[in-house]
């Protein structure tokens, strides 16, 4: 697949604000401790196809939110520096999550210009 699908910071906090993203932090829990974007969920990417292949409930249980559906429009991973992002990306579209996307800024830029 030629270029993976993006989402920029003005589109990201877009979304955010509308309510129509599903953010997926994909650093280390440590990572996340020390600080993360509003509303993501954490699971490392070493846990994500896992997570993804849960049932709902197992998931839920796990993570306390619902699981993504496959169909969801917005299902949006970051990491530090973007490649983590881009390996959950690929991970998840593997797995039939259509609506896929790497955070391509990732925290180092939400942190830059919203932190």
């Amino acid at each position: 697949m030629a270029g993976e699908p993006t989402v920029s910071l003005s589109e990201l906090r877009s979304l955010l604000a509308s309510g129509r993203a599903r953010l997926i932090d994909v650093r280390s829990r440590e990572e996340a401790a020390a600080g993360t974007i509003p509303g993501a969920l954490n699971i490392p990417v070493s846990e994500l196809e896992s997570a993804l292949q849960m049932e709902p409930a197992a998931f839920k249980a796990l993570y306390s939110v619902e699981k993504p559906r496959l169909e969801e429009e917005n299902l949006i991973f970051f990491c530090q520096m973007g490649k983590r992002g881009l390996q959950a990306t690929q991970l998840a579209q593997g797995l039939g999550y259509k609506g896929a996307r790497n955070y391509e800024g990732a925290y180092r830029e939400w942190f830059q210009k919203e932190g």
